[in-house]
């Protein structure tokens, strides 16, 4: 648990003190850009510019032996640090700059946080000096108000980081736990809205992947077995063929042997169509089909075998969108599966239901009256390779894929396969999707 603290702590304050970091850089940079707009403007800002001109003139007005008195005087009644220098004396001055005083008549000295102004009279040799005056500066409680403000979106950004980078950190070990084969692990609940939905999507990847996984290592499991049985059957009539004379026991192992490898070749088959149906799905063509017309085609068609079929239509006239192959494959199915099990009678029924949502849903049931299938069956009846045999007896008929099939047709469909007990006797399995 400390790891986790350590691990997660660390991500969060590298990103609070990321973003604590760039309030200050920016907080700085506003100083320097604040500073300098003074330093720039500080003449027009101050009007200090504007008095020196205002004193210049007023003392030009009058003798030069008075503008020394004139300055001083002015000086006073406004408290300002007014002095008038001679040319000379301000160009022996350190901060000296008596080029620029010659071009612009006025020269801004600044050091520290004073500005000392030097005003040349025009045509004259005499330099109205007025300072050092202490520079404006940003308000002291605008700066304290600065400093609130970033205090208070710091708690902000921390109460909105603290539980985001705890549930990153919580994906990330869920995510490691994952990648190192441990399956069953999951992301907890998120405690902010922002990782919730990756949260979700991360358990939602995880639980599909784990039923893929173990989908496989049944089918796997099932295909082994599958497979051991006729090779099984065929090595023994291979070695019985090596020492058997009799040309009648010889062909009953030829035979045996061609009819293993036909189930073999079948069960491939059946393997292979169901991987491609497992793995990826196929373009499908929706149309608008009269359902009617093709579950009649199919009742015709099955009606050559010595089985009595009865077709009710209790919704004339249905039109439904569907891709008319695999709807027509997972029918032919169930009535195949109706004739193999039952005892002689099946009945197909066409109608409509609703969904929960109100939805108007097709419905083709097909029932039989043969012995019908187990409770504890039903409930994995639809799982590749499954069988109410649980010997796996060839004998009992197919592979166990076809009604895996069916229920992925049916997904493709947004509709379901389901199997229930028929009024019949034996099994009733119906086919459901929406309309439209």
């Amino acid at each position: 648990m400390a790891f986790r603290f350590n691990s997660a702590g660390r991500s969060f304050f590298s990103l609070y003190f990321f973003i604590i970091t760039a309030f200050i850089i920016f907080s700085w940079l506003l100083d320097n850009v604040w500073n300098s707009y003074i330093e720039q403007d500080v003449e027009s800002y101050t009007g200090y510019k504007t008095m020196l001109v205002a004193v210049g003139d007023y003392v030009q007005k009058h003798p030069k032996i008075e503008w020394q008195t004139l300055v001083k005087r002015t000086g006073e009644r406004y408290e300002l640090p007014l002095e008038l220098i001679s040319l000379a004396t301000f160009d022996a001055m350190e901060h000296k700059d008596h080029h620029v005083l010659k071009k612009e008549s006025t020269h801004v000295y600044y050091y520290n946080d004073m500005v000392v102004l030097h005003y040349l009279i025009p045509d004259t040799e005499s330099v109205i000096t007025l300072g050092p005056a202490k520079m404006p500066t940003r308000p002291r409680i605008k700066a304290i108000y600065r400093v609130f403000i970033l205090a208070f979106f710091g708690v902000i950004i921390f109460i909105w980081l603290w539980p985001m980078s705890r549930d990153l950190e919580q994906l990330k070990i869920a995510t490691g736990e994952f990648g190192q084969g441990n399956f069953n692990a999951s992301a907890p609940t998120a405690k902010s809205a922002m990782v919730a939905p990756m949260m979700q999507s991360f358990n939602m990847m995880a639980e599909r992947i784990k039923r893929l996984i173990e989908a496989h290592k049944e089918l796997t499991s099932a295909v082994s077995h599958e497979l051991r049985t006729p090779l099984a059957r065929s090595k023994f009539a291979l070695q019985m063929l090596s020492t058997v004379k009799d040309d009648e026991k010889r062909n009953k192992y030829q035979q045996q042997i061609n009819s293993d490898i036909c189930e073999l070749e079948e069960l491939i088959n059946e393997m292979l169509i169901y991987a491609a149906f497992d793995s990826d799905r196929p373009a499908l063509s929706f149309t608008s089909e009269n359902i009617y017309d093709l579950v009649a085609k199919q009742v015709s068609t099955h009606k050559l075998i010595n089985t009595q079929i009865e077709l009710v239509d209790n919704a004339p006239n249905l039109v439904v969108i569907c891709d008319i192959h695999f709807i027509d494959r997972a029918l032919n199915n169930f009535i195949s599966n109706a004739i193999k099990y039952g005892a002689g009678k099946v009945k197909v029924t066409i109608s409509t239901t609703r969904s929960q949502g109100n939805q108007t849903l097709c419905s083709i049931c097909v029932e039989d009256n043969g012995e019908g299938v187990s409770d504890e069956f039903k409930s994995v009846i639809f799982d590749a390779f499954s069988r109410g045999d649980q010997s796996r007896n060839r004998e009992t008929g197919g592979f166990g894929l076809g009604l895996a099939i069916v229920s992925r047709i049916m997904e493709w469909h947004q509709g379901a396969a389901n199997i229930e007990d028929s009024e019949l006797g034996g099994a009733s399995f119906t086919l459901t999707w929406p309309i439209e």
